[in-house]
C-alpha cells in the first residue's frame, strides 16, 4: 500500500480507541445516507431531507443554504458555465447575450473561489444544448439565479466560458526520462505540487488549486493527523532538504471526504485550508480541477510526480521526481489477474501492467495530471497500490472528476 509510512506509524498506535469512533461514525453516515434516499436530498451534515424539487429553486431550504450553492458548474474543456434548472431536472449553459464579468465574478463566488476571477467569454456551445439559461436584465437588482429564465433562442449564439482562476499553466520543460523509473523536475515544472510536511519530514503530496486550497488525499490525514496543526506546506521548491521548518505555510483547515472508507480507499480525497494565501509566481501556480464532461481517452497520457521512494520499501527522494503514466481502463484494472473487483468508480487507475514506473511511499496525495486544451487537468491524487511498479499492480487514484463538485462545496462552506 503507498500510505505515508509515518503517517501509518502515528495511526496504528490510536488504531484500538479509534476503531470503535469509526465503526460509530460508518453506522452514522450510513444511517444518515439512507435516511434520505426515499424523501430527497440531505443538507450537508445537519442530517435534514429536502425535495429533489427544491434544490436550486432560489429558495434556501437547507440551515446553511447547501440546496442553493450548488446550482452552477463549469463544463468541458471549455469551461462552458450550467446553471442546474429545478423545473427541468438538468443542466443547461447560460446565453451570453447581456452577460458581463460583474455576473461572471458572482457565479465564481458561488463556486468557493473568494475574490477570484480571471475571464469570462463568449464561445460557440459544444455540448449540444438545445435551450439555455438567459439573463432577463430587467429583473432589477436581484440575484444572479432569480435573472435567469429558460430560453430556446440564443440572440448571439455563443455561451459564457467562465475561468475563476488562471489554472493548469505549467513551464516549458517537459523531459521524460524518482517516483519509480522517472526523471528528476525543474523549477515550474509541477507549480501546483506541494510537499506536506509532520514535523519537519515530507509525509505526503498535495496539489494546489487556488491560494488557500490544497487537494490531498484522506488516508495522509486519518486520525490523529486530522489536526491542522501537525501540517506545513512546502510550495515552489524542489529540494526536500531546502525546506526548514518554519518556512512552510501552517494549515489551517482539514477537511476529509465524509465517505472516507480507510480500508478501501474510497473516496480518498481531502481538502487542506492554508492559514495564509499562497503568493504564485513561476513556481508556483495552481492546477486546474477537471470539469465534468471531459472526454479522457482509454489510455490518456497523464503525469504523476512527487517526492516518493524511488523504489519499494525505498527512502524519501530527495528531489522532486515525476513521470508519465497512461491511464488504465477500469475493467483492465478491475480483472481477476489485477485488482479483481477492488477498483470503485471513484478511482482510476494509471500505468503500465508490465511494471517498471509507477508511484510510491511518500507520493500519496499528490498529483495525476493530464494536458488536453492545451491546460493542465487534476485528474487523480495518489492513493494505494500493491507495492511499487510491479507487473499488473499499477497506481490508483482518486479519480477527482467524481469529486469536483465535493470540493466546490467545501470551498464555499469555508471560506
Amino acid at each position: 500500500m503507498k500510505e505515508a509510512k509515518k503517517a501509518l506509524c502515528i495511526t496504528i498506535s490510536l488504531g484500538a480507541v479509534l476503531a470503535g469512533a469509526a465503526v460509530t461514525a460508518v453506522l452514522l453516515w450510513k444511517f444518515m445516507e439512507n435516511k434520505c434516499s426515499v424523501s430527497g436530498i440531505e443538507c450537508g451534515s445537519s442530517g435534514t431531507c429536502i425535495s429533489p424539487s427544491h434544490w436550486c429553486d432560489g429558495v434556501l431550504h437547507c440551515p446553511s443554504g447547501e440546496d442553493e450553492n450548488r446550482c452552477v458548474r463549469l463544463y468541458g474543456p471549455n469551461f462552458i458555465l450550467q446553471v442546474y434548472s429545478a423545473q427541468r431536472k438538468s443542466w443547461h449553459p447560460v446565453c451570453q447575450d447581456d452577460w458581463s464579468d460583474s455576473y461572471g465574478r458572482a457565479a465564481c463566488q458561488d463556486m468557493g473561489y473568494r475574490n477570484s476571477f480571471y475571464s469570462s467569454q463568449g464561445i460557440v456551445d459544444d455540448s449540444g444544448a438545445s435551450s439555455f439559461m438567459k439573463l432577463n436584465t430587467s429583473a432589477g437588482n436581484t440575484d444572479l439565479y432569480k435573472k435567469l429564465y429558460h430560453s430556446d433562442i440564443c440572440a448571439s449564439k455563443t455561451v459564457v466560458s467562465l475561468r475563476c482562476i488562471e489554472c493548469g499553466v505549467a513551464g516549458k520543460t517537459m523531459r521524460q526520462s524518482r517516483i519509480v523509473g522517472g526523471s528528476s523536475a525543474s523549477p515550474g515544472d509541477w507549480p501546483w505540487q506541494v510537499s506536506l510536511h509532520v514535523q519537519g519530514t515530507h509525509v505526503c503530496g498535495g496539489s494546489i488549486i487556488t491560494p488557500e486550497w490544497i487537494v490531498t488525499a484522506a488516508h495522509c490525514v486519518e486520525e490523529p493527523l486530522n489536526n491542522p496543526r501537525y501540517w506545513t506546506v512546502f510550495a515552489g521548491v524542489l529540494r526536500q532538504s531546502f525546506m526548514f521548518y518554519g518556512h512552510g505555510y501552517r494549515v489551517g483547515k482539514v477537511i476529509s471526504h465524509p465517505s472516507y472508507d480507510s480500508k478501501t480507499k474510497n473516496n480518498d480525497i481531502a481538502l487542506m485550508k492554508l492559514q495564509t494565501p499562497l503568493t504564485f509566481s513561476d513556481k508556483v501556480k495552481p492546477v486546474c480541477l477537471p470539469n465534468p464532461g471531459m472526454m479522457l481517452e482509454p489510455n490518456q497520457s497523464c503525469w504523476i510526480s512527487g517526492w516518493g521512494a524511488t523504489h519499494e520499501k525505498g527512502k524519501t527522494s530527495d528531489e522532486l521526481n515525476a513521470v508519465m503514466v497512461p491511464l488504465i481502463e477500469p475493467w483492465r484494472c478491475n480483472s481477476k489477474y489485477v485488482y479483481n473487483s477492488l477498483v470503485t468508480p471513484a478511482m482510476i487507475c494509471a500505468g503500465y501492467l508490465r511494471g517498471g514506473t509507477d508511484s510510491c511511499q511518500g507520493d500519496s496525495g499528490g498529483p495525476l495530471v493530464t494536458l488536453k486544451s492545451r491546460i493542465w487537468w487534476l485528474i487523480g491524487d495518489t492513493s494505494w497500490g500493491s507495492g511499487c511498479a510491479k507487473a499488473n499492480r499499477p497506481g490508483v487514484y482518486g479519480n477527482v472528476t467524481v469529486f469536483t463538485d465535493w470540493i466546490y462545496r467545501q470551498m464555499r462552506a469555508n471560506s
